[in-house]
């Protein structure tokens, strides 16, 4: 059997290259820096240019690329003042129930290219993102979040990290998906990846523009109203949902 598609496409280089985006997309679930070093990675590239271009056909979302918008960082003390189920109450509640750190993202000495400035915003709003979509901040409903965003924009690490998804599942699970099987069985199952990346990339398509919003300034809407606006249909129920954790559901109760 000849092999002479692949061979055109796939050199020493590339799968060397490749094999690198794959460790770190492996190292991802375990360690956010990994996911950092990936999309910094994919800077410059040939998906990453295609992220641009998306990034730059929306009007809204090509004036906050070259604003360079950064705002505030987020204050959980502050923003557990603000009006219950407002946006940034649930956001404070929620990541302060987890111990979760809001500054966790990686800032930048300078956004001297529009690489490191939508690197930089995607992950600032990342957790903002799961507190809209309703998806789970763990490995069960990361897929699902990170979908939108990759529909949205087209962001490549995020869309690398979803193949890669995809991939492992593939190798490593024994159901594509078994109803009598726990949550933790199922989101390792390859059937499971699929639904959840393909809510995802559904959500997003529905949605408006989540990119050029400034979130930093509309902390204390409700966030119902959000939702509206943006025409998000959040997810709340099932194993995907952060909905369904009682600590959580204790928490903005």
């Amino acid at each position: 059997m000849s092999f002479r598609y692949i061979n055109n496409l796939i050199t020493p280089d590339k799968v060397n290259q490749f094999l690198e985006l794959v460790d770190l997309a492996a190292g991802a679930g375990q360690n956010v820096s990994a996911a950092f070093d990936l999309s910094e990675k994919l800077h410059g590239s040939r998906p990453m240019q295609l992220c641009i271009k998306a990034v730059q056909s929306n009007p809204a979302c090509a004036a906050i690329l070259q604003e360079r918008y950064v705002g505030p960082p987020y204050d959980l003390e502050a923003m557990l003042a603000m009006p219950k189920d407002s946006l940034g109450w649930t956001y404070a509640k929620v990541l302060s129930t987890l111990g979760y750190d809001p500054q966790f993202y990686r800032t930048p000495q300078s956004f001297e290219q529009d690489d490191d400035y939508i690197t930089f915003r995607v992950y600032k709003t990342h957790d903002i993102h799961h507190i809209l979509t309703g998806y789970s901040l763990d490995n069960f409903g990361e897929l699902g979040v990170i979908s939108v965003i990759a529909g949205q924009i087209r962001f490549p690490a995020f869309i690398f990290l979803d193949l890669m998804a995809l991939l492992m599942a593939f190798f490593n699970s024994e159901d594509l998906y078994n109803q009598e099987q726990t949550a933790a069985e199922q989101a390792k199952t390859l059937g499971y990846a699929f639904e959840l990346l393909s809510a995802g990339l559904k959500m997003g398509a529905e949605a408006q523009p989540l990119f050029p919003v400034k979130w930093e300034e509309g902390l204390e809407r409700p966030l119902a109203e959000w939702r509206q606006e943006l025409k998000i249909q959040p997810v709340m129920t099932g194993p995907y949902s952060w909905y369904s954790d009682p600590a959580l559901q204790a928490a903005i109760a």
